[in-house]
C-alpha cells in the first residue's frame, strides 16, 4: 500500500496550490487519467457523466455540490468532499461590495460618468448636476438581515457590525461551531419573514436544497420595502427571480444584487448582477483546492472522512498496519455482521469507529493481522454494504 499510486482525474483547472498537496510519487493527476481513484472538480457538470467504477471519491474544490450527482454516488458508497469555508472570505468581501454598490448607486454613477463627453464644454457642471441622481445612504446605522449563519454568513455579520450596522440573523439549523463563532451582537430573528420585514438590507447564505428553493418568493418579498436591498450570493434558485423582478417593478423592493445573471435580470435598472464572482479570487481558489486535496489524500490513504456532504465525519489514528474501511446503509445489525465475518476469519479487532449520517454509515476497522481477499469478499456480500476498501501499510 505504501507504494500504491493513486490516479486523480481533473475536470477543471485546479489551483497549483491544491495539486502540490498530492505527492508526485504517489499521485498521478490529469484530465485523461484512466480508471481514476478519485475525481477533482470545480464547476463541471457531472450529472449524466459516466463515472468509472474505479472511482472511490469525488473532491469539489468549492462549497456547493449542485453540479455533482451526490445521491447516485451515495448509493455506490462514494463520498463527495467539498471545501466549506475555503472561499468564505472572498464571498464576504463581495457581499460587502454589493451592499456598497447598492447603497451608493455605484453602477449607475459609473455608467453616467462613462457616458460623459470629455471634450464637451461645461464638463464639471454636468458632473455636479448629474451626481444629484445618485445620492445614496450610509450602511452605518442600517439593519442587515443575514439568512444562513454558516461560515460566510457569520463573517458577513461580523463585518457589518464593524461597519456600525445592526444585524439580525436567522438559521434554524445553525451548528454549535457556527453559533460559537457568531458575534454576540447579532439579534436572533424568528423566521425568514421576520428578517425580510425588518431589515433594510437582506443577505442570503444558504445551500440550495428543496427546503430553500425559492426561499424568497412572490408572497414574502412583499414584506420588504421600496428602499430595501436583497442580496443573493449563495445559490441560484434560492430566489424566485420572476417574483423579485415583479416586486422591483411594483415598488415593493428597491434593489436586487446577485451573482447569477439570468436573461430576465440583465439590463434591469434596479438589478446589479455579477458573473458568479463569489469565489473568484486567487486566495479562495488556492484555499479550496488545498483543503479538498488534503481531504482526498487522507481518505484514499487512510480512509478518514472530513467534510463529505454525504458521509459522516470519521477519523481514527492508525493502531495497526491493517485497516478496512466500509461504507454501508444505516440499518440494524451491520456492525454485528461485520465483526462476525472478521471473527470467523480469525481476525482480532484492534480498534473500530462507526458513525452514521442519515441513511449512510461508515466504519473504520484496524485489525491485528493481514486481511485476505476472501474476508473482503464476505464483507461485500453483506446486504446493505456499499463499498469495502482494504488500506494496509507496507
Amino acid at each position: 500500500m505504501a507504494d500504491a499510486v493513486f490516479g486523480i482525474r481533473i475536470l477543471n483547472q485546479i489551483s497549483k496550490a491544491g495539486l502540490e498537496r498530492l505527492p508526485a510519487g504517489r499521485y498521478r493527476t490529469g484530465k485523461d487519467i484512466a480508471a481514476p481513484d478519485a475525481v477533482l472538480v470545480r464547476s463541471a457538470d457531472m450529472h449524466g457523466m459516466d463515472i468509472p467504477a474505479s472511482v472511490r471519491a469525488i473532491g469539489r474544490a468549492g462549497a456547493g455540490t449542485n453540479n455533482i450527482p451526490v445521491q447516485a454516488l451515495s448509493a455506490r458508497g462514494i463520498p463527495v468532499f467539498n471545501a466549506p469555508g475555503g472561499n468564505a472570505n472572498a464571498v464576504k468581501e463581495l457581499v460587502l461590495a454589493g451592499m456598497l454598490m447598492a447603497a451608493r448607486h455605484l453602477p449607475d454613477a459609473q455608467r453616467f460618468v462613462q457616458g460623459l463627453d470629455p471634450a464637451a464644454p461645461g464638463l464639471e457642471q454636468a458632473i455636479e448636476e448629474g451626481k444629484k441622481a445618485f445620492a445614496g445612504f450610509e450602511l452605518s446605522g442600517q439593519t442587515l438581515g443575514v439568512i444562513g449563519l454558516g461560515k460566510v454568513g457569520a463573517l458577513v455579520a461580523d463585518a457589518a457590525i464593524k461597519l456600525g450596522m445592526h444585524v439580525m440573523g436567522y438559521d434554524p439549523e445553525i451548528t454549535v461551531d457556527a453559533a460559537w463563532s457568531l458575534p454576540s451582537q447579532v439579534q436572533r430573528a424568528a423566521s425568514v419573514d421576520d428578517v425580510l420585514k425588518h431589515a433594510r438590507l437582506v443577505s442570503l447564505h444558504v445551500p440550495l436544497v428543496p427546503a430553500t428553493r425559492h426561499l424568497v418568493h412572490a408572497e414574502n418579498v412583499q414584506l420588504m420595502g421600496p428602499e430595501a436591498v436583497l442580496l443573493n450570493f449563495s445559490r441560484d434558485g434560492v430566489v424566485d427571480d420572476t417574483a423579485v423582478v415583479a416586486a422591483l417593478g411594483a415598488g415593493q423592493l428597491g434593489r436586487y444584487v446577485c451573482d447569477f445573471p439570468h436573461a430576465g435580470l440583465l439590463r434591469h435598472p434596479q438589478v446589479i448582477a455579477l458573473p458568479h464572482l463569489g469565489a473568484s479570487t486567487r486566495e479562495a481558489e488556492d484555499n479550496c483546492a488545498a483543503m479538498v486535496a488534503d481531504q482526498l489524500r487522507d481518505f484514499l490513504e487512510h480512509g478518514n472522512v472530513r467534510n463529505a456532504v454525504n458521509f459522516p465525519n470519521v477519523h481514527m489514528s492508525r493502531g495497526t498496519d491493517w485497516r478496512v474501511a466500509i461504507a454501508n446503509a444505516n440499518v440494524p445489525n451491520m456492525l454485528g455482521q461485520m465483526s462476525t465475518a472478521m471473527a470467523h476469519a480469525g481476525l482480532n479487532i484492534h480498534n473500530m469507529v462507526n458513525k452514521s449520517r442519515g441513511d449512510m454509515a461508515y466504519t473504520l476497522v484496524d485489525v491485528d493481522s493481514a486481511v485476505g481477499e476472501d474476508v473482503l469478499a464476505t464483507l461485500r456480500r453483506i446486504e446493505g454494504v456499499l463499498a469495502v476498501r482494504y488500506l494496509p501499510i507496507g
